[in-house]
């Protein structure tokens, strides 16, 4: 099972228990996800964190949300079983990616 974990800076072992840490792989930014996934493929299960630092510029950089539209409107990929968890600490974010995946992925099981 791949799993994926999108974070500018929390570790595995800070969302969950040290023994998964070896079960994911890391992208710290918007662009890494995407070339990730583009490369890898769609992993089986992916942990979202919204708010994703800086970019090289030092403007606020894309975040997870961007992350989930990308799935959902621009990979062209089959996310019918995909398993996710958002860990962000920004609640609105949160429920923005939390509330996007669901209903996309219930809208294509309902086909």
């Amino acid at each position: 099972m791949k799993k994926l974990f999108l974070d500018d800076i929390r570790t595995i072992n800070m969302v969950y228990d040290k023994s998964m840490e070896s079960e994911f792989d890391i992208v710290r930014t918007y662009s890494d996800f995407v070339d990730y996934i583009k490369t890898n493929g769609l992993p089986d299960f992916i942990s979202f964190d919204n708010d994703l630092g800086l970019d090289n510029k030092g403007e606020v950089a894309l975040d997870g949300y961007a992350a989930a539209k990308w799935l959902v409107y621009e990979s062209e990929l089959d996310l019918t079983n995909l398993k996710f968890k958002v860990h962000s600490a920004n609640p609105v974010a949160a429920k923005q990616i939390h509330g996007l995946l669901t209903n996309y992925i219930r809208h294509l099981n309902e086909k």
